[in-house]
């Protein structure tokens, strides 16, 4: 009764240990699926095929993998102009960085380093901060001392100079000394306008006099002078109608140009000829100009002088920098975006906005040219005479 019950359970225990799926397949490697699903590389190798190949050393690129666990493929040395700084199993090198015009090489691209740039002598530019152009470094006042010098990386910083009061002491001679210096002042201005005053009465009685004796000698003469000396008297002038004849004379002069037949040999006595070229000058401001040439610069190293150039603009008036900028073509919103900016900044800035903008048709002679345009004659001969005095930039030969 009992045996019936174990055989039973005996043949099933059996079955199931003999079943087909509990014996491994013909061709299937159990082991192989472990270890694909395990595997794991250490630091410096890479997992290629599921097998670990070493990396490449620094300097080269991997060219083709391993076939063999623990040992490296082929590498191959970066290319000029190209670095690779650590182990690798990339397939190509790094292109090495090119330093910007206002930087200079700190360290020179190998198969090994990038490039190392950093901000030239009198820029700065914080490493943490994004860095598009180097920063001009701040200049302390007259009142201000230096408490960290400008390097490539940090701003200068400054501090007032605590003041000093002046003792008891120095007020007793400070006072008398401003006393004496104000009489003195005070005597000169005095003696000048008294002076002045005695002066301008013989002036006038010496007009009054040679103003009678043209009279005399120009009544019976025709035209212009006898009209101008048939005053009853003469006296000297105030300025304001010294004004008024002025512009008589001007209108005399422009009525006058139109004559072809007319020069300044063949004008009335009443006009001598240097005031006829003065009312030319006053009526076409371009005439000395045109008399003295602004004489064209050649660079001396293309763009680099140039840019080298552009802090002499800081001499442009503050007056005037707008209208010298949009005499460049810069429209008001892209001046108005350097508002937060110091004033040589802001020179700075918008010279390499324009520079940027015109290209490789940049020249320093348009520059000058856009300050002559604003009557800023002065200011562009001395950016002209630094550019040569410094060996950026030559005159240009005459044909």
């Amino acid at each position: 009764m009992y045996k019936i019950p174990l055989f039973i359970v005996i043949c099933g225990l059996s079955c199931f240990f003999t079943s087909p799926a509990t014996v491994p397949r013909p061709g299937l490697d159990l082991g192989g699926i472990r270890n694909r699903r395990e595997v794991h590389c250490r630091d410096g190798q890479y997992l290629n095929n599921n097998i670990c190949c070493l990396n490449c050393p620094a300097g080269t690129h991997l060219k083709s993998p391993c076939t063999t666990p623990g040992e490296r493929g082929q590498c191959e040395e970066c290319a000029d102009e190209m670095h690779m700084e650590h182990s690798n199993h990339l397939p190509q090198c790094f292109t090495c960085t090119n330093c910007r015009s206002d930087q200079e090489v700190v360290r020179s691209c190998s198969r090994t380093q990038d490039t190392e740039c950093h901000c030239k002598e009198g820029k700065f530019c914080v490493p943490d901060q994004a860095c598009e152009m180097c920063k001009k470094c701040l200049r302390c006042g007259t009142d201000e001392e230096v408490v960290r010098n400008c390097t490539a990386t940090s701003n200068r910083e400054c501090k007032k100079i605590p003041s000093q009061s002046s003792s008891g002491s120095d007020a007793v001679y400070i006072v008398p000394v401003v006393l004496i210096i104000v009489i003195v002042l005070v005597g000169g201005i005095c003696w000048y306008k008294k002076k002045h005053a005695r002066g301008s009465e013989a002036n006038e009685l010496k007009a009054e006099q040679h103003a009678q004796g043209r009279k005399n000698e120009e009544a019976q003469r025709p035209g212009c002078s006898s009209l101008i000396f048939s005053q009853p008297r003469v006296r000297v002038q105030s300025s304001a109608n010294v004004e008024d004849e002025r512009q008589a004379l001007c209108e005399s002069c422009n009525s006058s140009a139109n004559n072809s037949q007319q020069n300044l040999t063949s004008l009335p006595p009443a006009i001598p000829a240097s005031a006829h070229r003065a009312c030319l000058i006053a009526n076409e401001p371009n005439l000395r100009a045109k008399e003295e040439p602004f004489l064209e610069l050649l660079p001396v190293n293309g763009e680099e002088s140039l840019r080298k150039s552009f802090q002499y603009f800081e001499e442009v008036d503050i007056d005037y920098y707008k209208r010298f900028f949009r005499e460049l073509g810069l429209n008001g919103n892209v001046i108005k975006r350097t508002d937060q900016l110091s004033y040589d900044d802001k020179i700075h800035e918008l010279l390499n906005i324009w520079f940027e903008k015109v290209g490789k048709d940049a020249s320093l002679n348009d520059l000058l040219k856009a300050l002559l345009e604003i009557d800023q004659r002065r200011t562009a001969e001395i950016i002209k005479e630094k550019a040569l005095a410094n060996g950026l930039f030559v005159l240009k030969a005459q044909s």
